[in-house]
C-alpha cells in the first residue's frame, strides 16, 4: 500500500506545536488531518502555522473526519486515557513520552492495544538523534573496546518556573528518554540505585546508576536548574573513551527556531564540525564526526506500519520495560537501597 496515512494530533501546546506538528506535516505519505484543541489561541496558532488544517474539539470528532492514526500530545496525566479512548475508536496511536506514569498502567494500554489489533507505540524520537546515532555507530564498529560505563545527561539551568508539573516530574519527563536510550544501547536492567530531590512533590532532579545484565553500568542524570551542565555523554570503553559537551540536540534548535525537513531539506539534522564529540586515550583526542539526526525518519516509518508494511517504529512495551526501571528507581530514591529487577 501507498496510500497516504490521514493522522490527527491531539495536543498543541510545545510538544504538539514543536516537536509533532511540523515533523508530521513534512513527512512522505502522510497528512495531517486535524488537531484537537479548544484553546483559542492555539486555534489561531495552528491556523497561522498550518493554514486550511481543522481543529476539532475532541479525539472523538477529529476520529469522525476520516483520521486513520492519532498522536497524543497533552499533559502526561491524559495519555493513557486518551490512548485507551483512541484504541476504542479503532485508531493507530503514537503516544508522546512519558506513556504512562507508572508501568501498571502503561502494561494495560499495550494489552488493550494487542486484543483490539490497534498498533500502538511511543514517541522515543530520541533513538534517531544525531549523537545517539554516533554512539551506535561506535558501538558497533568497536572502537572504544568493550563498553564499561555509559554516562547520559540532561541538564538544564532554568531556575525560573522549574519543571512543569504537567510532565509528571524530572524523572518521568527527562528520564523516558535517558532510560529508554540505556536499555536500547545496552539491555535489559539488573538492579538500580537512585537518588532525587523534591521540590513542592515535583522531582527537580535525580542520578541513576544502572546495572545491566550484560554487565555495562548506566549512570543517568537530569537536573533542571544545574549551573554547569555536564558531557551530553561519556563512553567509556577498554581501549577508549567517547565525550560530547554539547547538551541540546540540533534537530531540537531548528525545530524551536520553527524550521522542519520541509525547510532545510538535505542539511536536516547535521551536526556543524564544532559541535563533534570525539575519543579521548589520555592527553589524545580523535574528532568524531557525528551522524545525521534523523527524527525525520520517525513519521514515515509510523505511516508505513499503519499500512502494515513493517513494524511500528518503537515497540510499545520497550516503554513499558523503561517505566518498570523508572518505576524502581522512584523506590530506590525512596528508600535509599539498590532495588533488583528481573
Amino acid at each position: 500500500m501507498t496510500d497516504t496515512v490521514k493522522i490527527g494530533l491531539v495536543g498543541y501546546g510545545f510538544g504538539g506545536r514543536y516537536f509533532h506538528a511540523p515533523l508530521i506535516a513534512s513527512a512522505p505519505g502522510v497528512q495531517l488531518a486535524g488537531i484537537v484543541t479548544r484553546s483559542p489561541d492555539r486555534q489561531a496558532e495552528v491556523a497561522a502555522e498550518h493554514p486550511g488544517i481543522p481543529t476539532f474539539d475532541s479525539l472523538a470528532e477529529l476520529a469522525e473526519s476520516g483520521i486513520q492514526a492519532v498522536t497524543i500530545s497533552t499533559p502526561a496525566l491524559t495519555h493513557i486515557p486518551l490512548v485507551m479512548e483512541a484504541i476504542g475508536l479503532g485508531l493507530a496511536v503514537v503516544c508522546d513520552k512519558p506513556f504512562a506514569l507508572d508501568a501498571a498502567a502503561a502494561r494495560v494500554a499495550v494489552q488493550a492495544a494487542e486484543a483490539a489489533g490497534v498498533q500502538l507505540t511511543v514517541y522515543q524520537n530520541r533513538r534517531w538523534d544525531a549523537d545517539l546515532l554516533t554512539v551506535r555507530r561506535l558501538l558497533g564498529s568497536g572502537e572504544l573496546g568493550e563498553i564499561v560505563r555509559f554516562e547520559s545527561r540532561f541538564e538544564r539551568y532554568q531556575p525560573v518556573g522549574g519543571p512543569p508539573g504537567s510532565g509528571g516530574g524530572l524523572l518521568r519527563d527527562f528520564g523516558s528518554h535517558l532510560f529508554d536510550q540505556a536499555l536500547y544501547l545496552f539491555g535489559p536492567v539488573a538492579s538500580v540505585y537512585a537518588e532525587m530531590d523534591v521540590d513542592h512533590e515535583i522531582d527537580t532532579r535525580f542520578f541513576a546508576a544502572l546495572r545491566h545484565e550484560s554487565g555495562v553500568v548506566s549512570h543517568l542524570g537530569g537536573n533542571w536548574v544545574e549551573g554547569a551542565p555536564g558531557p551530553r555523554f561519556r563512553v567509556t570503553g577498554t581501549t577508549g573513551t567517547y565525550i560530547l559537551d554539547k547538551t541540546m540536540e540540533i534537530q531540537e534548535h531548528l525545530l524551536i527556531a520553527g524550521r522542519s525537513p520541509a525547510t532545510e531539506g538535505g542539511s536536516w539534522g547535521i551536526e556543524p564540525k564544532q559541535d563533534w564529540g570525539s575519543i579521548a586515550r589520555g592527553d589524545a583526542r580523535t574528532p568524531v564526526p557525528t551522524e545525521r539526526g534523523r527524527w525525520d525518519t520517525y513519521y514515515p516509518a509510523f505511516a508505513a506500519a499503519v499500512r502494515g508494511d513493517r513494524r511500528v517504529p518503537v515497540d510499545p512495551w520497550d516503554a513499558v520495560a523503561a517505566l518498570t526501571v523508572m518505576d524502581a528507581a522512584r523506590l530506590s530514591a525512596q528508600t535509599q537501597r539498590v532495588v533488583p529487577l528481573g
